[in-house]
C-alpha cells in the first residue's frame, strides 16, 4: 500500500475486551476492512454526544491507533474532546454495549448520551 498520507495518533484507549468484542463484530460481518470510528458531534441535552461505528474510509485529518490488529480512528475535530477516554465492553445484566469513560466530559446527563 503506497499510502502517501501522514496520519496522527490520539490518545483514545481501547480496553482488550472491547478489542476482542469489536473482532468478534468484524467476523460475524465478514469484513477485514472496517476501522472502529470514535466521533464527538453536537447534541443531546449536555451539548455534545459520543458516535461510535464501523468505517471503511480514512479521512484527511483522521488520527488512528492500532490496538492489536483493531484500529481506531479519530476525526481531528473529536481528537481534543476524547485526549485520554477509554473504550470499553460492557455484558452484565445491567447493561450491554459499548462505554466510554472520558476524563474531559465536565458534566454528562442522566441517561449517559451526552456530556459537555
Amino acid at each position: 500500500m503506497t499510502d502517501t498520507l501522514e496520519t496522527a495518533t490520539h490518545g483514545v484507549n481501547l480496553t482488550d475486551v472491547a478489542a476482542t468484542k469489536v473482532r468478534s463484530l468484524l467476523e460475524q460481518e465478514g469484513r477485514d476492512d472496517l476501522r472502529l470510528r470514535v466521533a464527538v458531534q453536537p447534541g443531546g441535552c449536555s451539548g455534545l454526544i459520543y458516535q461510535l461505528y464501523f468505517d471503511e474510509r480514512l479521512l484527511d485529518g483522521d488520527a488512528l491507533r492500532d490496538f492489536d490488529g483493531v484500529e481506531v480512528v479519530v476525526d481531528k475535530m473529536s481528537v481534543p474532546y476524547l485526549e485520554g477516554a477509554t473504550i470499553d465492553f460492557a455484558d452484565s445484566i445491567e447493561k450491554q454495549g459499548f462505554t466510554i469513560d472520558n476524563p474531559n466530559a465536565a458534566s454528562s446527563c442522566a441517561c449517559g448520551g451526552s456530556f459537555a
